[in-house]
């Protein structure tokens, strides 16, 4: 298979499930098509597919493939406005149907007397707020129409001047007669009222649905008070619409034209940088980097040296507003820029977006590393687990233990084990709680820990690396005591878990110690204690059902132990006992106990 495959197969491989923009590039590097996905491994993977009967201008396409890039976003409605504003940057060849002219529509209350909310494609600076865009026509009419038959404005294109107002030179029109205006062209409707109205209208297409919602539940109540039950069920539908609106798209800006972003996320001995560039409301180019962090390096060092390089190498210049999460240190070397390190609003939702993409650039880059070279990827884990953790040496082989109980019912407890930071489910183990009664965590934690160890101990069997305990302080105080009892406390490093997962206690500390929300150590951990609980519950309720089983057949007269095992391993289930025919019964239990099953089930037969 030739490198190009390698390459791209490798590219497929390390691709999220999650909605995007794909870019394909041939071997000069340029963008030879743009496409939108739901799934971007699943929709890019089937362009490779041999088999797959493919049109010979897609199979042209593939053939010129040399490179994979990919912008993830947060639904397909991001992912078919971002594509459509590359498409019109890039202009890649092989998108001929997409290179049009069309703009995504808007909805926009216009800057003027009594403002109209009107639809537009063309975003003007005319000092009017936009708001959208909206992925479909059909999409901004809904609203738009939602907005009209709730609040009562002008659709008029009449020059509502007070001057004009004054002198009568207007009469109303259908809509006032209908109830869809309140007649602002006749005086019968202040300017402050129909502002009142205008800024419930932004609010909706802002995202923020309190002002409406009253709006609506005062009329709706006032109708059913009034009798109007018609009028009524109306303003009910219309607050059940509310649930399901959407406001606007991060991906397309109406108020933030120009402008570059720059996010910083730390990992360890490296940090990725993420760049964004807006033009003129939608994004137009996106770029990570990786930085290998140096000695004493501040990260106000590190974006000012990503800066620096994605300007000489990417973007070429800067835009006069750059948005970033701090200062960069040398942010006095970028003439006639000014830094913007916003709190809220849209800028700090671009910085997010910003940050989630670099986020996933990082996972891609672990990703690939496993594929290519697992044992170095291995290799990096263990050692950034052991320096989170703060152990001696690598935790190359990790136990989890966790306790299931029903308010002391069947209590079980889980054993499950990881090695180099994958399951190891052939080493699993089931335990059922023998000398504890009733619900106690603590005891049954004892229990089961000195089973474990004094087992290994006795076989002289390998001891793990870390032993985690899902549980806070008490839980681990019940294992450590057990490992002290045994004399491996030393030999083996033990943490507790608290239920906030960040959480890390360990043995004869008050206080917890935080992992890192954002590095690899504690997404591992997090596996394995939702591992130990899924192993721990699934055996729970197996037994719970068996014990349900078990209670109602041995309430049968004459069926014992040994009868009741044939009847489980011929029916499997109460209901199947139940339905069986006398014969059927006969063939397992007998003639006598067949007849007692029957008329157990059926008393009156």
């Amino acid at each position: 298979m030739s490198s190009r495959e390698d390459i791209l197969r490798e590219q497929v491989a390390a691709l999220p499930l999650e909605p995007g923009v794909y870019q394909f590039l041939d071997r000069e590097g340029e963008i030879i098509y743009v496409g939108k996905a739901k799934s971007l491994r699943k929709r890019v993977s089937s362009y490779f597919v041999k088999n797959k009967d493919h049109t010979a201008k897609v199979r042209v396409l593939v053939k010129q493939i040399c490179a994979i890039r990919h912008i993830v976003v947060g639904s397909e409605q991001d992912a078919l406005l971002l594509e459509n504003s590359l498409i019109k940057t890039h202009k890649p060849r092989y998108n001929i149907l997409l290179k049009d002219d069309k703009t995504y529509p808007w909805i926009v209350p216009r800057r003027e007397n009594f403002p109209r909310v009107e639809s537009t494609r063309q975003l003007r600076h005319d000092g009017s707020q936009y708001f959208g865009p909206y992925g479909s026509i059909s999409m901004q009419r809904s609203v738009l129409e939602f907005i009209r038959e709730v609040v009562p404005l002008r659709t008029c294109k009449l020059n509502l001047a007070p001057q004009s107002i004054a002198k009568g030179k207007y009469g109303v029109c259908l809509q006032y007669h209908l109830g869809n205006c309140k007649g602002p062209c006749i005086g019968e409707q202040s300017e402050e009222e129909y502002g009142l109205l205008t800024d419930m209208v932004k609010d909706v297409l802002k995202g923020d649905l309190r002002p409406v919602r009253r709006y609506l539940e005062e009329n709706m109540l006032s109708a059913a008070a009034d009798l109007r039950f018609e009028a009524a069920q109306r303003f009910k539908q219309r607050l059940d619409a509310l649930e399901n609106y959407q406001s606007r798209s991060v991906v397309v800006s109406a108020r933030i034209v120009d402008c570059d972003i720059f996010s910083l996320l730390e990992d360890d001995d490296v940090a990725y940088c993420n760049f964004i560039r807006l033009r003129h409301g939608s994004i137009v180019a996106l770029h990570t980097v990786r930085l290998t962090t140096g000695v004493d390096s501040t990260r106000e060092d590190m974006l000012s040296m990503a800066i620096q390089y994605i300007v000489e190498n990417v973007a070429h210049d800067l835009s006069r507003e750059v948005i970033v999460p701090f200062l960069p240190s040398a942010a006095i070397l970028f003439d006639k820029v000014v830094f913007t390190v916003p709190k809220r609003g849209e800028k700090a939702e671009l910085l997010e977006f910003s940050l989630k993409s670099a986020r996933i650039y990082r996972a891609e880059q672990m990703k690939n590393l496993e594929i290519k070279n697992p044992e170095r990827h291995t290799e990096r884990l263990m050692n950034a687990m052991q320096r989170e953790l703060h152990l001696d040496h690598q935790p190359r082989h990790i136990e989890c233990f966790d306790n299931s109980n029903l308010q002391g019912t069947n209590p079980v407890a889980s054993c499950v084990v990881f090695r180099d930071g994958k399951p190891s489910r052939k080493e699993y183990r089931h335990f059922n709680v023998k000398t504890v009664v009733g619900p106690d965590d603590f005891a049954s934690m004892r229990e089961i820990v000195y089973r474990r160890y004094s087992r290994l101990l006795e076989e002289g069997a390998e001891l793990p690396d870390l032993i985690i305990v899902d549980g806070g302080k008490g839980q681990l105080s019940s294992a450590y005591e057990v490992l002290c009892a045994l004399g491996i406390e030393k030999r083996v490093p033990i943490v507790g878990l608290a239920k906030r997962i960040e959480e890390v206690f360990y043995p004869n500390d008050p206080e917890p110690y935080y992992l890192s929300r954002t590095g690899e150590p504690l997404k591992v951990v997090c596996h394995i204690r939702d591992e130990a609980h899924r192993f721990g519950i699934t055996f729970h309720r197996q037994k719970r059902s068996q014990a349900f089983i078990n209670s109602e057949l041995e309430q049968i007269p004459g069926i014992g132990s040994k009868s009741l095992n044939a009847l489980l391993r011929r029916f499997r289930t109460v209901a199947k006992v139940r339905e069986a025919t006398e014969e059927e019964l006969t063939e397992v239990v007998g003639t006598a106990r067949a007849r007692k099953i029957i008329e157990y089930f059926n008393p009156k037969q």
